[in-house]
């Protein structure tokens, strides 16, 4: 009798056929079709890491914007004086720290600071700006003259005095709108007359710094772009036109009919020519003017925060509407939409040809009065 196990329990040897059919994979078996999608995932995945790492590279390699805190309001901002001559406006606020003498009485559509706790906090700002973009690492040299270069984003650097002789230079933003221009100048920063600076390419002012080791000094009916740091003073001669700001640390701030507009950075861009939106004081001065305003001047005294007074004139706009102008140092009140606008005139005139078309048309003769099925009056 046959104690061992069973013959259908005993275990195949290896050389069976069964075993080998069991061991060994079918012949002809395709790739699973999830094991094709896990590659296609992990190709995926590889691709969006690399996309992330070339990111983050470029923007760690871009230039940053330097931080003006407390001075970004400020067209302009001096530290001895202010000196003004003839019909100079400025778009943003006007400030003084520490001295005290504003004298000319340019028009300011922003609000006016001499002396007082504001425009001290405004210098300390510059000051803090002043040292950082002084202390950017350079990406180059900016020559002497800047007179027909173009310079892409970057921190450029001069080894002395920077000239703009003739002609223009160009700020080629290649298309980003947030490309950073810094420029690093050890002593003085002088333009030549009727000279421009021009943005290209998505290029904005508010992105444009200048720091200036002495004094910058623009010439006669120069078209200039940026903020002006100056360690010392800033001269804007007749006529010089400026998109951004003028920050002196030390000493005066001289003007003589310049027109200042606030370079505070765009909500949107069109296209690729640096095309800014307006900011809020120039789209309020421009509907006072679309307006029919006219400009008169009476006299005024202004008591600063250190007890000085300064004396010269408020322009103020007086509109079509009664109650608006514009007064220094008070800001711009805007000119109202005149009620008949566009869009209520279109939305009248359909809704009067909608009453029109449906007086013309033909209504339907009136039932007759069905009489009562009970409790009928017959006569």
């Amino acid at each position: 009798m046959n104690h061992g196990v069973p013959p259908k329990f005993q275990s195949p040897s290896s050389d069976s056929p069964a075993a080998s059919r069991r061991s060994s994979p079918r012949a002809g078996r395709r790739s699973s079709p999830r094991a094709g999608r896990n590659t296609f995932r992990a190709g995926l995945l590889l691709l969006g890491t690399l996309s992330t790492l070339l990111f983050a590279s470029s923007a760690l390699g871009a230039t940053a914007t330097v931080g003006l805190g407390k001075a970004a309001s400020f067209s302009v901002l001096g530290g001895s004086t202010v000196t003004n001559t003839g019909p100079t406006t400025m778009f943003g606020d006007l400030g003084l720290a520490p001295g005290s003498s504003v004298t000319g009485a340019p028009h300011v559509l922003g609000q006016t600071h001499i002396d007082d706790a504001v425009a001290t906090e405004a210098k300390n700002a510059l000051t803090s700006a002043y040292n950082e973009a002084a202390a950017r690492p350079t990406n180059g040299s900016a020559g002497t003259d800047l007179a027909g270069q173009t310079f892409s984003p970057g921190v450029r650097t001069a080894s002395s005095s920077l000239l703009l002789s003739s002609g223009s230079v160009t700020l080629n933003a290649e298309g980003n709108p947030n490309a950073v221009f810094i420029f690093q100048i050890p002593t003085t920063l002088i333009t030549g007359s009727n000279t421009t600076v021009s943005l290209v390419n998505g290029a904005q002012a508010c992105n444009v710094f200048w720091q200036v080791g002495s004094s910058a000094t623009l010439g006669t009916g120069t078209h200039f772009v940026g903020t002006i740091m100056a360690a010392e003073s800033i001269t804007a001669n007749t006529d010089a036109t400026i998109h951004g700001r003028l920050l002196a640390q030390t000493a005066a701030v001289t003007l003589e009919a310049n027109t200042i507009t606030t370079s505070n950075c765009a909500s949107s861009i069109s296209g690729g020519g640096g095309t800014e939106t307006t900011t809020s004081e120039e789209t309020k001065a421009l509907e006072v003017a679309a307006a029919g305003g006219e400009t008169t001047t009476t006299g005024t005294t202004v008591t600063t925060a250190s007890g000085t007074t300064i004396t010269g004139t408020t322009t103020t706009v007086s509109g079509t509407t009664p109650g608006t102008g514009v007064a220094a140092g008070t800001g711009v009140t805007t000119v109202p939409r005149p009620i008949g606008s566009k869009s209520t005139a279109t939305h009248h005139k359909r809704h009067k040809h909608h009453r029109a078309r449906k007086a013309s048309k033909p209504r339907s003769p009136a039932r007759p009065a069905l009489p009562h099925r009970r409790g009928t009056f017959t006569g």
